[in-house]
């Protein structure tokens, strides 16, 4: 599961873009007891969720006409400059090139060949998140795309990333490591699935990456979320050799899973 040691391609930060961020904040507050902390005036809004004083996710205001509220992962570059190249190179798009934010990083934004966003966070004074894959906080990610073996070549060819296939009821299913840090079963952070096809069942109609959140009790957060009025996607379920899994999504429609995983694994 993601850890907090950034490597080349690990996902390192994840932020929301909402129509309301206080609204989202609130939603936020109530499922997973996250504080919001500004970033500042000059943040223009943007500002970090907070478990015991780290950051676990960030929420800003859409800044674009016509954009959906989403999650956004980001994954580790060393060289932003080089990364960005090599997405015009692959085929995919650059939405913004890159920027320094204020001395903490460099930031871009990307979208890859086959129409999934994602970003790209070069460290500065911040590596990224704080805390992961503990109650509450991101623990994996997951591509769902058209063509998974496209995607992978794509994102490898960034990235370095390794891929294992893993037989999943109805479909293939690949799982991402780095490409440095040894045995990939220790160093897996993310899978891709076929559009439509998720590991619990759960489906997406565009190519998205979706964020996974440790959850102790899928059931209950399932229940949190209905009553704060966000939508269930997928109800609970279990995944042999993953745990017990659900497909939400806040009320502004920001898709996201929960995820309690199998002790065993």
């Amino acid at each position: 599961m993601l850890g907090t040691d950034y490597r080349t391609g690990s996902p390192n930060w994840l932020d929301l873009g909402s129509p309301d961020t206080g609204a989202a904040a609130a939603f936020y507050g109530s499922v997973f007891g996250w504080q919001f902390v500004s970033a500042g005036p000059e943040a223009g809004g943007y500002g970090f969720f907070q478990v015991d004083g780290k950051t676990v996710a960030a929420l800003g205001p859409l800044t674009q006409e016509g954009a959906q509220s989403a999650w956004m992962v980001h994954f580790a570059s060393p060289d932003l400059q080089a990364t960005t190249e090599g997405v015009r190179s692959g085929g995919g798009q650059v939405r913004m090139e890159p920027m320094d934010v204020m001395g903490e990083g460099w930031l871009a934004q990307f979208t890859d060949p086959q129409g999934a966003e994602f970003a790209c966070w070069q460290p500065g004074k911040t590596a990224g998140l704080g805390l992961t894959s503990v109650e509450s906080t991101l623990l994996w990610v997951e591509l769902h795309t058209p063509d998974p073996v496209a995607a992978i070549a794509f994102y490898a060819g960034l990235f370095g990333w390794r891929s294992e296939e893993m037989e999943a009821p109805g479909m293939t299913y690949r799982v991402l490591s780095t490409a440095d840090g040894g045995d990939p079963q220790h160093t897996s952070f993310g899978g891709v699935a076929p559009q439509g096809e998720g590991a619990g069942g759960g489906s997406t109609t565009v190519p998205r990456w979706v964020p996974y959140f440790h959850s102790a009790d899928v059931d209950a957060h399932v229940g949190v979320i209905q009553g704060a009025g966000g939508a269930v996607l997928m109800p609970a379920a279990d995944v042999p050799d993953v745990g017990r899994i659900a497909w939400v999504a806040d009320p502004a429609g920001a898709v996201f899973a929960l995820l309690k995983p199998d002790p065993r694994m």
